[in-house]
């Protein structure tokens, strides 16, 4: 069973390695209404250079598991920038850092806010969560990517009735234009939606499932993932299964997240997974980013059981 890594946006070992540059809307009334784009596209531009040169780091360090920010574009769907063709402007990058992706063979993927809620019972409210998806795919597909699991979302809110917001989710998930729904991927959370709902209402709308482990230790009702993680598994069909990792901050805030990720917190779930004899990708959410990810990947191989294979890759 081989295991790739990854983590999240920001390359702590890369000078200036954060693609999360960005602006205000005060900041942009005190400039003329023309000069507004001028800025955010600066900023933007920015951003995606950083982004492929982080890109290039991970080509040389083997790391093939990365996850954008969803900060790449500032205030892309705010009604400031309307009328600003950011995808026009970022084309020759987007396409660029699309076609280096290919050719390396990376697995890439966004998170979008928490604001993002399909399940909404507001109208605005989710108006403005389909603006974002789309946003996020149009990144994608500047790129030069086909549909594929590459959204992370949450279900959502409950609204005071948890199954009717499942319900609601379902019937707004069918909705959605291909393009879109074939991006999007589920996230079991910390506080409202445990992995088994989250795994059932997966099962039944054919959406792949993401497995935070740290979420589900925060949020779970007995259940064993041992039980679980075949059905999770299986909603990937012959794609490959991606899990989060993460460890809590102290023992009094254990939703937080901790700055690096202890091996403690993964290898049960790492030992169970063998019987499953699968291959997945791990994504290790962390403030100390890649740095922590590569002291986990070292603690990891410390193990009898597990070899090192790559610089971010194992095999038990």
């Amino acid at each position: 069973m081989q295991i790739r890594f990854g983590y999240v946006a920001i390359a702590l070992a890369v000078l200036e390695g954060s693609p999360n540059k960005t602006t205000n809307v005060k900041a942009l009334e005190k400039i003329q209404p023309g000069d507004r784009t001028s800025r955010l596209s600066r900023i933007m531009m920015g951003n995606l250079a950083t982004t492929l040169r982080i890109l290039r780091y991970n080509s040389a360090h083997q790391i093939h598991l990365y996850r954008f920010t969803s900060k790449l574009v500032p205030l892309a769907t705010h009604p400031i920038a309307a009328g600003w063709d950011y995808i026009a402007d970022g084309q020759d990058l987007l396409q660029e850092i699309g076609d280096y992706i290919r050719l390396h063979g990376m697995r890439v993927s966004a998170h979008p806010d928490h604001y993002t809620l399909l399940n909404s019972p507001k109208a605005e409210v989710l108006a403005a969560s389909l603006k974002d998806l789309d946003h996020h795919v149009r990144i994608f597909e500047a790129m030069g990517f086909a549909p594929f699991p590459s959204l992370v979302m949450h279900v959502g809110g409950v609204y005071k009735e948890k199954q009717l917001a499942l319900n609601r989710f379902a019937e707004q998930f069918a909705s959605l234009p291909e393009r879109i729904r074939l991006r999007i991927m589920l996230e079991n959370d910390d506080k409202i939606y445990t992995a088994a709902e989250v795994l059932t209402l997966c099962e039944k709308i054919g959406c792949p499932m993401v497995l935070d482990v740290h979420h589900h230790r925060s949020n779970n009702e007995g259940e064993n993932l041992a039980d679980l993680w075949p059905r999770i598994a299986a909603t990937w069909s012959d794609g490959t299964p991606k899990i989060h990792v993460s460890s809590p901050k102290n023992e009094k805030d254990i939703r937080a997240h901790d700055d690096n990720v202890a091996a403690a917190d993964i290898l049960p779930f790492l030992h169970m997974a063998r019987d499953l004899n699968r291959d997945f990708d791990i994504m290790v959410e962390a403030k100390q980013k890649d740095a922590a990810m590569f002291r986990l990947i070292e603690s990891l191989s410390a193990e009898p059981d597990i070899q090192r294979i790559e610089q971010a890759m194992i095999e038990l």
